[in-house]
């Protein structure tokens, strides 16, 4: 249900959430807030749950019974930082719940995801639009909020730890694989999969540089887009070859086809809060090679075989070791789903449905 007015009655208590994801693709964080938004109010009940949105273009739709209110004349940051806190003001100041992006800034009764520090520890990752305002507004926000979430206990402690935010305040949830990811019980293809957006913190450079060292005929197949959020740092177009596919952004369906396709998954991030794509593609039969950093072997333990991402040489190692082994990809393939089934959506619903029965 879509609604265009609303008004909040006083005898009711109500939760606002920040919609304004519906407008973007999805990605790691619109994935958290899609899985979870599709859960919370049932949980805690379609009349306290409402979402409220820029008039924009809505990209992805929520289930049919989802109450949105489309509201203001900006779009983007501007929305967020103007329209969405004077309507919360002229209704009451309910709680907010901020899933993806800074959140107005000024707003105190919010709840806030803030998935990792990334553009504060490299900001060369990232445009210099983008970093400068998450470098000056984040920090505030992280103040006005009345509760943090984040992704791993490692995001946890580098919050902590940068910007000196007391540990109470602060809640982990993790993510998790969406259930429409299985495995197929399909012929596995001779593909190394890889999965994230174009940007310099997924290290795929040096993922091909590794792949063009080895010889054997696996093919390379590189899932993402580029975006303007990132800088223009990374791929050196001198290394691309016809065994190395690039497929641009795919829909949910054409991923899980891909993961079910693939018999190993490469992830070699060098800065990450939590990391879905591994956990999508054990739970879609995957045997995964991943990077050794921040917070990846908390997530996957000893399901994945890891190596040094910062190092072409030991990733090219990986995978000849791993490709070269059938009873190792066999095996990693056994660990991975017994990982993926360690994390659900609706653990994560249900323990920010306490999280908000405490604010509340």
């Amino acid at each position: 249900m879509v609604l265009y007015f609303y008004h909040f009655y006083s005898n009711f208590f109500m939760i606002v959430i920040n919609a304004r994801f519906l407008t973007q693709k999805i990605t790691g964080v619109q994935r958290v807030a899609f899985e979870i938004c599709n859960r919370i109010q049932k949980q805690i009940g379609d009349e306290k749950v409402v979402f409220i949105a820029p008039n924009d273009v809505i990209v992805n739709h929520l289930k049919s019974n989802s109450n949105i209110i489309f509201t203001g004349k900006f779009k983007g940051q501007l929305w967020e930082q103007i329209d969405l806190p004077l309507f919360l003001k002229k209704n009451g100041n309910p709680l907010l719940i901020n899933f993806v992006g800074i959140g107005p800034v000024f707003y105190k009764n919010k709840l806030m995801f803030l998935y990792d520090l990334a553009f504060r520890h490299h900001p060369e990752w990232f445009s210099y639009a983008f970093q400068k305002s998450y470098n000056f507004l984040i920090p505030k926000s992280l103040k006005n909020s009345r509760r943090i979430v984040t992704d791993s206990n490692y995001v946890k402690s580098d919050i902590i730890e940068t910007y000196k935010i007391p540990k109470d305040k602060i809640d982990v949830i993790y993510a998790a694989p969406s259930t429409q990811f299985v495995n197929k019980g399909i012929k596995k293809e001779k593909i190394i999969l890889t999965v994230s957006s174009i940007d310099p913190r997924k290290n795929l450079k040096r993922v091909i540089e590794s792949f063009n060292k080895i010889d054997s005929d696996y093919k390379l197949k590189i899932v993402g887009a580029k975006s303007k959020t990132f800088s223009n740092i990374g791929l050196n177009e001198n290394v691309l070859n016809e065994n190395i596919i690039f497929t641009g952004y795919l829909t949910d369906e054409e991923l899980i086809d891909a993961y079910n396709k693939a018999e190993i998954f490469i992830y070699a991030s060098l800065f990450e809060g939590f990391g879905i794509p591994p956990l999508e593609a054990q739970a879609c039969g995957c045997a995964c090679i991943i990077s050794n950093v921040t917070s990846l072997p908390e997530v996957y333990e000893d399901s994945v075989e890891y190596f040094d991402p910062n190092s072409v040489e030991n990733i090219k190692n990986k995978i000849e070791d791993v490709i070269n082994n059938k009873k190792k990809i066999h095996k990693l393939k056994e660990l991975g789903i017994k990982n993926s089934n360690r994390f659900s959506w609706d653990t994560a619903t249900f323990k920010l449905e306490s999280i908000i029965k405490e604010l509340i």
